[in-house]
Parts: structure tokens; C-alpha cells; sequence
């Protein structure tokens, strides 16, 4: 009984530890921030929702903002249906901040062109070349300021 047990184990370790199995976890050649870069031109350039999450974000997508829930369907079902509503809606992205394996995407987002919007951060945790996590602050720009600055 023991010794097949320890035939299992060795079995399963020789699977873990397989070329195919290494080559498989070290076939990402992208950085983090490559990675948001890649998926932010299939989805705030181009607008392609599904293209942009099946290509760069997890299936089991971790979801921090309240209002959304886990999982890379369900935001794929909810943002197609929200922007589908929206056809003059746009993100302009104004920066990438980028930190390990996390990376900020500030931005302005606009549903009409003549409308302030918000100004808006994403911010992602990629894991194996994939976004595995999503948290997100936004902020309405004002009609006036109490500085010239600016939001972005």
C-alpha cells in the first residue's frame, strides 16, 4: 500500500516537473504592464470587449468593484451590454503606471464627446500573462476647479 502511494506521488511529480508543464507556466514573454497594453488596445482603443478579455484576462477574474461580479464571462456580458448602449462612448488613456505585478491605467471616459466624464484608474494584478485581478476609481470631472491643474 505504501509503495504504491509513493509510486502516485512520484507520478504526480514527474508531471509537475515535465518540460511540457515548465514550458507551459514559462511561455509568457510579455511584462505586466505589455500585457495591460496589449488588452487596453483591444478594449479602450477599439471598443472589442470579448476580443479583449478572452486574450488577456483569467476566467476566474477576481472583481473588487462592488457593483460587478467575478469571472471574465460576466464582465464580458456586462460591459458588451453597457458599451452597446453607448456607441459614442470613449476612454482616453492618459498613463500607465506599472509596479511588479500590478499596473495602473488612468484615464478619461467620455459617453458623449461634449461630456466632462470621469476620470477614472484601473488597476490590474497580472498573473502567467493573463489580468487576474481588477479594482477601479472614478471620479466625475467637474464644471469647475478649485486649481488649474487638471485631472490628468
Amino acid at each position: 500500500m505504501m509503495m504504491k502511494r509513493l509510486a502516485m506521488v512520484l507520478s504526480l511529480l514527474a508531471v509537475v516537473a515535465s518540460p511540457v508543464f515548465a514550458e507551459d507556466k514559462a511561455s509568457c514573454d510579455k511584462t505586466p504592464r505589455q500585457v495591460v497594453e496589449a488588452f487596453g488596445k483591444l478594449f479602450y482603443d477599439q471598443l472589442k470587449v470579448k476580443e479583449a478579455f478572452e486574450a488577456w484576462v483569467r476566467e476566474d477574474y477576481i472583481q473588487h468593484n462592488p457593483v460587478a461580479p467575478d469571472g471574465r464571462q460576466a464582465a464580458i456580458d456586462a460591459l458588451s451590454g453597457w458599451l452597446g448602449t453607448q456607441p459614442e462612448f470613449r476612454y482616453h488613456v492618459k498613463r500607465i503606471i506599472a509596479e511588479g505585478d500590478l499596473v495602473a491605467v488612468h484615464m478619461h471616459a467620455q459617453p458623449k464627446p461634449e461630456e466632462r466624464g470621469f476620470a477614472v484608474v484601473d488597476i490590474f494584478r497580472v498573473e502567467d500573462c493573463k489580468i487576474a485581478e481588477h479594482w477601479d476609481v472614478l471620479q466625475p470631472v467637474p464644471e469647475s476647479s478649485a486649481n488649474d491643474n487638471g485631472m490628468f
